[in-house]
């Protein structure tokens, strides 16, 4: 590189090194996993009954019986509408604790999520 002076050698390095040192962030970014837990509903049971997930998790709840079911908190943090057969409700869990829940329309349904973080 005679033709270009110092500074110039220096800005032309630096063009050439800063992409590859911005890869490793950016494929790390893009396989950082969301945070995703599913539960069913199925044969009147919430399946799995207890899931432990990380503080920033959704729990995505599937109705794959044919009749109604609800989430509802015994704490009242959460409550769905009344799904029907493949309806959804999702809910992310930003706080540890314990949340007991329970289907409003058959009330010995019941689950838990525990939020460990």
């Amino acid at each position: 590189m005679p033709f270009l002076s110092r500074i110039g050698r220096i800005a032309f390095l630096a063009a050439l090194v800063a992409p590859a040192a911005l890869m490793p962030v950016r494929a790390a970014a893009a396989a950082a996993p969301a945070k995703t837990q599913k539960v069913a509903i199925d044969n009147f049971a919430f399946a799995p009954q207890v899931i432990v997930v990380a503080p920033g998790t959704t729990v995505t709840w599937t109705n794959a019986d044919e009749d109604p079911h609800t989430v509802v908190a015994t704490d009242k943090s959460f409550h769905s509408a009344a799904m029907d057969t493949e309806e959804s409700y999702s809910f992310t869990f930003t706080r540890p604790g314990e949340y007991a829940y329970f289907c409003s329309l058959h009330p010995h349904m019941t689950g838990k999520v525990i939020v460990r973080g």
